[in-house]
Formats: C-alpha cells, structure tokens, sequence
C-alpha cells in the first residue's frame, strides 16, 4: 500500500514538514497536561524517548499531506508540503500546521498576506518531491491555477484553503503556524495523499 521513502527519512528534505514519522515537531504535544504547555528535551525529556525511537512510534499514526504556497512579492511561486495540518476553531474558522526551523522555504512564505493550502490527492506525490527539491525552480512541471489570493493551486489538488498567519508558537525543533480561514473550496474528486510509517501512499476505504 505504501511505497517511496524510508523508513527514516533524511531530515525535512523527503519528509513533510511536522510529520509524525518523520520531524518530531508533527507529533502530539504536551498541551493538555496540567498549567498549559509544555517543552519537552533536557531533564524533562522522559528516559528512552530518543529522536529514532520518537519517529518510529509516532510514524504509525497516519496524517494527510498538503502543500502550503504563495507568491513572492514580486510573482514567484514558493511552496512546501507539509504533514501536520489540522483545523483547529471553526469559530473563528482556524487551521494550523507545524514547519521546521531550519525550513528554507518558509522564510519566503511568511511574510505573504495570504497562504494557500493544497490538500493533496494521492497521485501528488511529485507535487511533494519537486517542493523537496534543493534549488532551481521547485515549480517547473508543475500546473497550478490561482486560488482568489492568486496563489497556487495544484492541479489535481483535492481541496484548497486561502488563509492569514494568525499567531506562531515556538515549538521545540518546530513552529506551530495558526492561520485565519478566509477562503476555501473543493477542487478535486479522489482519495487523499497519506504519509505512514515514514512513506507516502494512498487510502483506500
């Protein structure tokens, strides 16, 4: 059923960004523990919790995959795929996701008005590898129309969200992104892109 990435992906460049199987950041929190959240790490990190055991655990829990992007100021696209999206409020309507740190293409979305998220269909694993890519233009080959914002949308993409950083919250070795829902619509029919066990494939109910 899946198939492409091992079991231990090299850093953010093969894995969505806050993926359970892959960058700890994607994982289930502390904020529900008593006084609010918590940072885990140092004395407080739980014996026996090393990062290859953290990412094998939690790689069991299966996530979506989407594709957040946007255009530079002066039109380029820009984009990364990302393994942690969630909704969040629906009053107001608010959705979240986690980037890593280190991310290089983050710095070029953040400071857009208004981000797009794609949520992927499960023949979009090129969309995923070409955003992986180091260098060049992550977007040749790639169709998109403009969402209202005019940012990409993937063609193929199942569904698309135009959305505003609300707030960002540190989080260990990730960020945690919640944005403003100002825009969205289902673009595509077919089942979604799913990320197992450090690998990519499809659901099939």
């Amino acid at each position: 059923m899946h198939s492409g990435l091992p079991q231990d992906p090299p850093g953010d460049r093969d894995t969505p960004h806050g993926a359970p199987g892959g960058a700890p950041g994607g994982a289930p929190g502390r904020w529900g523990a008593p006084g609010g959240p918590r940072t885990t790490g140092g004395p407080d990190r739980p014996r026996g919790v090393d990062e290859r055991r953290f990412r094998s655990v939690l790689g069991h829990f299966a996530t979506g995959v989407v594709a957040v992007t946007a255009l530079a100021p002066g039109g380029r696209p820009h984009g990364l795929a990302v393994g942690s999206f969630t909704s969040v409020s629906l009053d107001p309507p608010l959705v979240a996701f986690c980037v890593g740190r280190t991310s290089t293409s983050w710095p070029h979305l953040r400071p857009a008005d208004v981000l797009t998220v794609n949520v992927l269909a499960e023949h979009q694993r090129p969309v995923c590898d070409a955003l992986a890519a180091s260098g060049g233009d992550k977007f040749a080959g790639l169709d998109w129309t403009p969402s209202p914002a005019g940012n990409p949308v993937f063609d193929g993409a199942l569904a698309w969200i135009d959305c505003s950083v609300e707030a960002e919250y540190p989080a260990g070795d990730h960020m945690i992104v919640v944005c403003r829902v100002r825009d969205l619509d289902v673009h595509a029919s077919g089942g979604p892109l799913v990320f197992f066990r450090g690998r990519y494939g499809a659901l099939h109910l």
